[in-house]
């Protein structure tokens, strides 16, 4: 289903399994019916082409306010403004938000995200005063969609297309891994700087990682987020 219908589909509890729902049309239809045997189609309201930004909302962390661009962020504080599309990363998962949290405790300087999606850590970053800042995602619509945010956020963040554990890593001070604990170990062995920020991963997750010393747990619905300092 996300390959087919990437900009985004529903799923609902259905009996004792789930029921995936995509609103598109007869082309989108076809292409559903060509890879799933005995799905079905019914005609939707009017405005289902505007139903999904109810799914949606801004949150707040701290100081910094993150949302969609149809709704008006608050006077105060830090804004963070993110278009939803096919790029992982909209500020509403609760890894986003655990590691805004752990980076609001940071000292400023370089860092560098990894698995960037939309840029809305790294962005982020950029407008809590991280500087410079750089992005690296193996899709090239992340690229895309980091460079087009930021561009509407008015920083500057280097996003380059490129796989963590391969390619060379740029060196930051701090560095973000909101992927997943296995490839963040990985990941720990490659980076240069002495602060590494990681999620993607649930409670239950270890937080043993080669090479740093463990600082700070951040935990929500489930996740978590860690801090690492080397040494």
């Amino acid at each position: 289903m996300i390959e087919l219908f990437p900009e985004g589909f529903e799923e609902a509890a259905a009996g004792t399994g789930v029921e995936l729902a995509a609103y598109t049309d007869a082309a989108g239809e076809e292409r559903l019916r060509a890879v799933f045997q005995g799905a079905a189609s019914q005609d939707v309201v009017a405005d289902w082409a505007d139903r999904w930004r109810s799914f949606h909302h801004s949150v707040r962390v701290g100081p910094v306010w993150i949302g969609p661009p149809w709704e008006e962020p608050p006077d105060d504080g830090v804004t963070v403004v993110i278009e939803p599309g096919r790029a992982f990363g909209t500020g509403g998962h609760p890894t986003t938000r655990l590691c805004v949290e752990l980076l609001l405790e940071l000292e400023r300087g370089s860092l560098l995200d990894l698995g960037c999606g939309s840029g809305v850590i790294a962005i982020t970053a950029a407008k809590l005063g991280f500087a410079p800042v750089s992005g690296l995602d193996r899709e090239p619509q992340a690229i895309e969609a980091t460079v087009r945010n930021a561009a509407a956020n008015g920083v500057s963040i280097d996003a380059r297309l490129g796989d963590a554990l391969q390619d060379e890593l740029p060196p930051a001070g701090v560095t973000v891994a909101n992927i997943d604990f296995a490839t963040a170990s990985g990941v720990a062995t490659r980076v240069s700087g002495p602060s590494l920020v990681v999620s993607g991963y649930v409670v239950s997750a270890p937080t043993e990682l080669a090479g740093f010393r463990h600082a700070d747990r951040r935990a929500s619905d489930g996740w978590a987020a860690d801090l690492y300092v080397r040494g």
